[in-house]
């Protein structure tokens, strides 16, 4: 029983002044915790935190702009691949305009060519029929100065003209 009695002694003998001491530095304790270790830890925390926000801003805001710089850039293209088929386009209807140029000058040329050939040809036509008519003349009286020289009779007749009209083949 002596025991019990002196652990109930013990309980019973309360220190007081122990506790509040205890007390009073567990206090101090929480308030110097307070003022220089969670003050710029919660600083630190809400200044990190306010980084990671701004960072993931800037992240969204370059995504965007990434984004509508994409979509410019396709917009660009399209219209770059218009113009290039714009101005192959045209530069086919240009060669083919050219081409058809070409080919109608050249027919005019030919057809020029061909009238100045046929002119040409007429007026060769008619020099040799004159010749032909000035020596046909020619002989013509020729042949009757002949005649008129001779006084044949018709078996020469037959044989001087068959004579000259050989002669005018020769000369042909």
């Amino acid at each position: 029983m002596f025991t019990n009695g002196l652990v109930v002694g013990a309980v019973m003998d309360f220190a007081g002044g122990d506790v509040v001491v205890q007390l009073i530095s567990f206090l101090l304790l929480l308030w110097a915790i307070k003022k220089f270790a969670w003050g710029p830890l919660m600083k630190m925390m809400k200044d990190r935190e306010e980084f990671v926000s701004n960072e993931i801003d800037n992240a969204e805001k370059s995504r965007l702009e990434a984004a509508k710089l994409l979509e410019e850039q396709r917009a660009l293209l399209k219209e770059a691949r218009t113009d290039a088929q714009e101005l192959i386009d045209r530069a086919k209807q240009q060669a083919d305009a050219q081409r058809e140029t070409i080919m109608d000058d050249a027919r005019k040329d030919a057809e020029r060519l061909k009238n100045a050939a046929l002119v040409e040809i007429e007026q060769q036509k008619e020099k040799a029929v004159a010749t032909i008519r000035d020596q046909v003349t020619s002989l013509s009286v020729l042949i009757a100065s002949k005649v008129i020289e001779k006084e044949l009779n018709e078996q020469d007749q037959e044989k001087l003209i068959h004579d000259y009209i050989q002669e005018v083949g020769e000369k042909r």
